[in-house]
C-alpha cells in the first residue's frame, strides 16, 4: 500500500490521487493480483493520472517479485532501489522507514525546502553535490527509533507550513534552528567563514555572490532553483475517425501507441506529428496521405472536416492537436504491422486506456 501510493504521488497531487489510489487497491490488494493483471488493464486504471511509465513500472516491478523474489518484497532502501524497476532513492527510503522501520531519511521536494531553509544553503538545490548533502543530512537527523513518523513528519511540514510561498514562520516546530529565518530577523551573518566550516572561495552550498541576498523575500530566498527549461513546442495532426455499427451507434476507429516513449501503450486517435509552420491545406494533404497508407481507403484532404485545436500541456511539451474528422461508410481494419487498432464506442472510448488528451479531442 506504501509502495502504491509513493508511486502514484511522484510528480502528483494528493487531491488527484486518492480516487486513483481507492480503486487500485480495491481492483488489486495483493501483489499476486497486480502481477496477474494485463498492462491493458494498469493503463486503462492509470488513464489521466499522468507519466504512464509508473503504473507500467509498478506491474512490472509485481511480476518481478512474485516470480523471482519468492513473493518477498525487499526490506532495505539499498535492496529496494536496486531490485524493483520504477523504485528510485526517494522511494526506496520512504518504503523502508515506513513500512520496515529501517532508519533510513527520504529527500523530496518538500524535504529540500526544509533543510535549505533550515541551513541556508542558497546553491542550486537540484545539483548533485546539493543533493547529495541534504540526504546526507536527512539520513543524520532521521529519529532511530521512528523514522517513518519522523520522515512523514518532516515532509509534511513542508507541505503545510514551511511551504513555497508565505511559510508560516511563527508556527514552525524547528523555527528556533532556521538559520534563514535568523538571517531575516537579524540580518546577514559574518561575510568571512571560519576556514575550518568552508572550502576557500566556490563553495558547493553558499549562494553565488552574484545573487544578492534579497530581504524583502526573507526566508523564501531559499531554496535556489536552477532555471526551468521551456517545453519543447509541437502540433500534431489528428484524425477522428467515424462510422455508423452494426447497431447504429456511432463508432470511433482508436489506434495504439508504441510501447515506449511518451503515454506509452495508450490508446489515441490517428495521429501524426506535424512539422511547424505547415499551411492548414498542407497539413490536411500529410494528414490524407498517411491515413490512405494506413487505411488502404482513397482519402481524399477536401473530405477531411477540420474541428478545431486542442492545446494539452505535459510537464516537458507543449502540445497542440489539430483535429480533423472523417466519417467512413464502410469497415476499416488496419494492418495490425503497422499498429493495433480498433472500433469503439464512446461509452468504450472512455472506458479504454485513453490520456487525457484524448478524451479533450473527442
Amino acid at each position: 500500500a506504501v509502495w502504491v501510493s509513493e508511486i502514484m504521488l511522484q510528480q502528483t497531487q494528493v487531491a488527484t490521487v486518492i480516487d486513483y489510489y481507492n480503486r487500485w487497491m480495491q481492483k488489486w490488494p495483493t501483489l499476486q493480483a497486480l502481477a496477474q493483471a494485463s498492462l491493458e488493464e494498469v493503463n486503462e486504471l492509470w488513464a489521466g493520472l499522468g507519466y504512464y511509465s509508473r503504473g507500467k513500472r509498478l506491474q512490472e516491478a509485481a511480476k518481478k517479485v512474485v516470480s523471482e523474489l519468492a513473493g518477498q518484497m525487499p526490506r532495505t532502501a539499498e535492496d529496494l532501489q536496486k531490485l524493483l524497476p520504477g523504485v528510485g532513492r526517494y522511494t526506496a527510503g520512504a518504503i523502508a522507514s515506513i513500512s520496515y522501520g529501517q532508519a533510513t531519511g527520504v529527500v523530496d521536494g518538500n524535504v529540500i525546502r526544509v533543510l535549505c531553509r533550515l541551513r541556508c544553503i542558497g546553491a542550486d538545490s537540484s545539483s548533485p553535490a546539493v543533493i547529495d548533502r541534504l540526504w546526507d543530512m536527512a539520513n543524520a537527523l532521521v529519529d532511530r527509533s521512528r523514522p517513518g513518523d519522523f520522515n512523514q513528519a518532516l515532509m509534511e511540514l513542508g507541505a503545510t507550513v514551511c511551504v513555497p510561498k508565505a511559510p508560516l514562520c511563527g508556527e514552525c516546530p524547528v523555527k528556533q534552528h532556521c538559520r534563514a529565518r535568523h538571517r531575516k530577523l537579524f540580518g546577514k551573518p559574518t561575510p568571512v567563514p571560519d576556514v575550518e566550516d568552508c572550502g576557500v572561495g566556490g563553495c558547493p552550498l553558499c549562494p553565488p555572490p552574484t545573487e544578492p541576498w534579497d530581504s524583502s523575500l526573507g526566508v523564501t530566498n531559499f531554496p535556489r532553483k536552477a532555471a526551468k527549461k521551456q517545453p519543447r513546442v509541437e502540433r500534431t495532426a489528428t484524425c477522428v475517425l467515424q462510422r455508423r455499427g452494426c447497431h447504429g451507434a456511432l463508432e470511433y476507429l482508436i489506434v495504439q501507441r508504441p510501447s515506449s516513449g511518451l503515454l506509452a501503450g495508450l490508446w489515441e486517435f490517428p495521429s501524426f506529428q506535424l512539422a511547424q509552420d505547415l499551411q492548414e491545406e498542407k497539413q490536411r494533404e500529410v494528414l490524407a496521405d498517411h491515413l490512405r497508407l494506413w487505411t488502404g481507403w482513397p482519402v481524399v484532404a477536401g473530405g477531411l472536416q477540420f474541428i478545431g485545436e486542442v492545446t494539452h500541456i505535459f510537464s516537458h511539451i507543449h502540445q497542440t492537436y489539430v483535429v480533423y474528422s472523417l466519417h467512413l461508410d464502410g469497415d476499416v481494419t488496419l494492418d495490425p504491422a503497422l499498429s493495433p487498432s480498433r472500433w469503439v464506442t464512446e461509452e468504450e472510448f472512455h472506458a479504454s486506456a485513453v490520456s487525457t488528451a484524448m478524451k479533450k479531442v473527442l
